[in-house]
């Protein structure tokens, strides 16, 4: 997304996906696309944004769109590092100018138990999303569709002193391709935007574990 050029091309979006929607939130992915994507809609089944992976590249780069028409750029999330375990992801806003925080996978805990860290864009650490049931996505991957009807992994969004926030749970449903988020606590506008694009973030590089 750097250049003048694509920057013509593409109208980019200052508002927030976080504006005027209501939970739970359901992460749907596309089926027989190439690339890795899905589109969030609110419980009114209202389109916050379409979220595309890009293909075979070296560093995570990621693009969410208003919707799947691809007219209009909301955000930009970005790897710091080539393939690394341990990487941040850095959200900017439409432009890729504006510096919204960040997420970092825990590298040696997340090998068996998913635990991703998000910084506001001060560098403070304010939540951490971690797996509850490891033992649901193994069962998930060893039955196959079965597995995706009984055993379906969450993921628990916790502030720093311990309050449950968000629950990311994947559904019943052949190909594993539904998500559905909880509010389960209080926050402002900006930390929501911020826990989405992270939860959106994880939730693109655990699909692809399993």
């Amino acid at each position: 997304m750097s250049g003048n050029e694509i920057l013509d091309d593409i109208a980019t979006e200052t508002a927030s996906m976080t504006e005027d929607f209501q939970y739970p939130l359901q992460f749907t992915f596309k089926i027989g696309t190439l690339a890795n994507d899905f589109v969030a809609t609110d419980a009114s089944g209202k389109t916050l944004a379409y979220i595309r992976q890009k293909m075979f590249k070296l560093k995570e780069a990621v693009t969410v769109y208003t919707d799947d028409s691809k007219s209009s750029v909301l955000y930009m999330i970005k790897a710091d590092k080539w393939l690394d375990y341990n990487a941040n992801y850095a959200f900017t806003r439409g432009t890729g100018e504006e510096n919204l925080g960040r997420v970092g996978r825990k590298g040696r805990k997340s090998f068996w138990k998913a635990t991703y860290e998000i910084f506001d864009k001060e560098g403070n650490h304010e939540y951490t999303i971690v797996e509850e049931n490891p033992w649901a996505k193994v069962l998930d991957n060893l039955l196959g569709v079965i597995g995706q009807y009984f055993f379906n992994p969450k993921y628990l969004v916790q502030s720093v002193d311990g309050k449950n926030i968000m629950r990311l749970s994947k559904e019943k449903s052949v190909m594993g391709r539904r998500f559905r988020l909880d509010k389960l606590g209080e926050t402002s506008a900006e930390e929501s935007e911020r826990i989405l694009l992270s939860l959106m973030m994880m939730n693109l590089l655990e699909r692809q574990r399993g």
